[in-house]
């Protein structure tokens, strides 16, 4: 793992995948959903398309861009209520996460969300997670904002944080994320809950590990210059 020795004032976190170990769910619900809509593509050719994308880009990258934005709503609202109840059976956070981001708050650094997923997604994971702090921005895929792999969300949770770019350092699991990061000139950290470490490489990716644990066995927090 890399030293990071630019400057760190604000630590910006994808949720699924990142944040909870979502991703199973995510593809369960895929699943029942292409089946029930007739949609021929693999799960695993739906996620390497849309993870990362907001709901109504998911929706038009599967049914054609033509799909009004009312009726990509209300399919995708379709197909995250079959997430949020499978999830909710097994929640679980990516190993280490609640600790890692006291360990955050408690240095000072400013903790920001900034996800594909709605507004009920992100709901449904704070709550599960029940945080020591709410994080001080949350940046939403319903907002209007463009997805990953623009680099919108991250640059609006850092406005909203009142932190330069360069001086955050985003944490993702998907090369749409990661590639985001890029864009936005911020550092990442690689989550490889999901892909593989050199599906999430680049220049700007200064760790990659399995989960917040390694993080913090490695002082990951405590190399950052603030």
């Amino acid at each position: 793992m890399a030293g990071p020795a630019a400057k760190t004032t604000a630590l910006v976190f994808d949720m699924d995948g990142t944040m909870v170990d979502s991703m199973p769910a995510h593809a369960r619900s895929w699943e029942v959903f292409i089946r029930r809509h007739g949609i021929r593509m693999s799960v695993d050719e739906v996620l390497r398309k849309t993870t990362g994308r907001t709901g109504v880009e998911c929706i038009r990258v599967l049914l054609g861009e033509d799909v009004p934005h009312d009726r990509a709503v209300a399919l995708i609202n379709e197909k995250e209520a079959l997430y949020r109840d499978f999830f909710a059976r097994d929640f679980r956070e990516v190993a280490g996460f609640r600790e890692f981001a006291r360990q955050v708050t408690d240095r000072g650094l400013k903790f920001a969300v900034a996800t594909a997923g709605d507004r009920n997604n992100i709901a449904f994971a704070l709550e599960h997670l029940k945080l020591d702090r709410r994080p001080d921005a949350i940046v939403g895929g319903d907002e209007g904002f463009a997805g990953k792999p623009q680099p919108d969300l991250f640059l609006e949770a850092a406005r909203r944080v009142q932190a330069a770019p360069a001086e955050c350092i985003v944490f993702e699991d998907a090369p749409f994320g990661i590639e985001a990061a890029r864009r936005a000139g911020m550092r990442a950290v690689a989550i490889c809950s999901t892909h593989r470490a050199e599906e999430l490489a680049g220049p700007h990716v200064i760790a990659q590990v399995r989960d917040y644990q390694e993080l913090m066995n490695d002082s990951f927090l405590e190399s950052l210059h603030a």
